[in-house]
């Protein structure tokens, strides 16, 4: 129920507030020379001089339909426009996640040993900004693997533009392998320095078997917490790198369409992202559930 409680709300503030924001879309649209005529008739053609909570609902109903109403500066549907760019900015997203599961969970459960994480904090450093000008310099103009500011034809050339996209992968994830890394490697330590790991193997158990059957289940459950709010903020970030890398996403056309106030184009992409966020972390509550039933219990006794 929290969920889609939360994205009504969100929904509802984002309708809100553009409705509160100085300006009339039609005469924007028309220009200054156009007549009190013109732009009465094109607000009527929008929807404009209906009351607000009836365009909201109106709206609202259109969302959960796929309508997401009719772009004010292409004067084409939202979903239209949206759907040929929402793959594109998932796919960097979902690319850069499974890099930093595969890389940093065994990484993160093998450096509990290590005294140093030097690399660590310096990989922490590396912003995905400046990763992305590093990789277009390294690998787009001197290897000349993609070419910068120039995104093929996903459809067309598939192969080129997967292969632009994993670059832009590589720079969300590197920052996020080194975090992942350090706090299961903190929880790992933590772990093991508890009574019943120290019982286990003073009975006689060996250490690698104590922390496969015990230490490891018991880290993953902040771990999988921390991946789901990495993977929510990984459609955040992935922003600066399309702007940096020249990818053709939500997060270039988000930046075109607040330019332009083309409202119904930035309520739409605001909503779809904060659904985005609001899945993840959902996902990562039913993967922890899974592997700990005890929060199964916290969580019935917390609703009662």
């Amino acid at each position: 129920m929290v969920l889609p409680v939360t994205m009504i709300l969100v929904s509802f503030l984002t309708f809100a507030a553009f409705e509160a924001v100085s300006g009339d879309p039609a005469r924007t649209m028309l220009g200054t020379e156009a007549t009190e005529e013109q732009v009465q008739s094109l607000r009527e053609d929008l929807g404009l001089d209906r009351p607000f909570v009836r365009r909201y609902f109106h709206w609202l109903g259109g969302f959960f339909s796929g309508d997401l109403g009719t772009s004010y500066s292409y004067r084409q549907p939202v979903s239209d426009l949206i759907g040929s760019k929402l793959l594109i900015t998932l796919l960097p997203s979902l690319m850069s996640f499974v890099l930093i599961t595969v890389i940093s969970l065994p990484l993160g459960v093998m450096s509990y040993r290590w005294k140093t994480t030097v690399f660590n904090q310096l990989f922490m450093a590396f912003r995905p900004v400046f990763t992305g000008i590093i990789i277009s310099w390294v690998f787009g103009i001197i290897l000349r693997l993609f070419t910068p500011g120039a995104f093929p034809d996903i459809y067309a050339d598939t192969g080129s533009a997967l292969v632009h996209l994993f670059f832009g992968a590589i720079c969300l994830a590197v920052p996020r392998i080194a975090m992942t890394v350090r706090m299961l490697r903190s929880t790992v330590v933590s772990e093991m320095n508890k009574a019943y790991v120290r019982t286990a193997i003073s009975r006689g158990n060996d250490r690698q078997g104590v922390l496969r059957r015990h230490v490891l289940k018991n880290s993953l459950v902040s771990s999988i917490s921390f991946l789901g709010q990495t993977l929510a903020e990984l459609v955040g970030a992935g922003i600066v790198v399309e702007q940096v890398l020249g990818i053709p996403g939500l997060g270039r056309f988000l930046v075109t369409s607040i330019l332009h106030r083309d409202y119904p184009v930035i309520q739409a992409i605001v909503v779809i992202l904060a659904l985005w966020v609001g899945l993840a972390g959902v996902t990562a509550d039913l993967i922890n559930q899974a592997i700990d039933p005890r929060l199964r219990i916290r969580q019935g006794v917390v609703s009662q």
